[in-house]
């Protein structure tokens, strides 16, 4: 396990985080595919939080695009890195998800986010960002729309509906079971929104949410009861 101090220069107030969101948002890139579905690397990041002692940890799990099986796996810890503002998450993530992913033995491939991308108020969630620091193809698959507006897909698996900002459509409403509540998929940084939501299938053959968040998920939480 990483641990990780917060960087220096890192902004402290909102007015500095919002600043640095306008500077990177000009890097996302919107106009290439990404990489096809069920190939290469897919790698899950996530984060879970112990407000108590102000830390957080996060994990980077990385699958097997083909098989779904784990190839490889990373968690970092370290302090809080800002102070709880919606639409500015992501500045008390990124650290910490960083040196997870920078501890990975692999390349990572298509890194998953459990957020947002575009779809955010400022067009630059969690997903946009880690893309245009890290370079990698990034997409984030949420469990809820954030501000946004859609239409209930039909109910099968598969089926989808546009998230609007306006008549903006900033991500999708994706089922990937049937009959059961949606995610919402949206580009964060070298992925189209037609390839984000095929890897979401492609990540979701059982359960709601894709392997890559689950598997994420459960091992940043056990990083977090490891800090002593």
């Amino acid at each position: 396990m990483t641990t990780v101090r917060i960087p220096a220069g890192w902004p402290a107030t909102e007015e500095q985080a919002l600043a640095v969101q306008d500077e990177l948002r000009g890097g996302v890139v919107l106009d290439e595919t990404g990489p096809p579905p069920a190939t290469g690397h897919v790698t899950g990041v996530d984060v879970a939080y112990d407000d108590e002692r102000d830390v957080v940890a996060a994990a980077a799990v990385v699958l097997d695009a083909a098989t779904l099986e784990v190839v490889a796996e990373a968690t970092a810890v370290g302090r809080v890195s800002f102070p709880y503002v919606p639409g500015l998450l992501a500045f008390r993530e990124i650290p910490t998800v960083l040196a997870a992913l920078d501890a990975l033995p692999c390349e990572p491939g298509l890194v998953v986010c459990d957020g947002y991308g575009l779809a955010h108020p400022r067009r630059f969630g969690l997903a946009s960002h880690l893309g245009v620091l890290t370079g990698l193809p990034t997409i984030g698959v949420a469990k809820n729309p954030f501000t946004f507006t859609h239409d209930d897909p039909a109910a099968p698996r598969g089926s989808a509906s546009p998230l609007l900002a306006g008549t903006e459509e900033v991500g999708r409403a994706l089922r990937t079971r049937d009959g059961v509540k949606p995610v919402f998929v949206s580009v964060g940084h070298r992925v189209s929104l037609d390839n984000a939501c095929a890897h979401t299938l492609a990540l979701t053959p059982r359960y709601r949410l894709p392997e890559s968040t689950r598997r994420a998920d459960a091992l940043c939480r056990e990083a977090l009861k490891q800090i002593v």
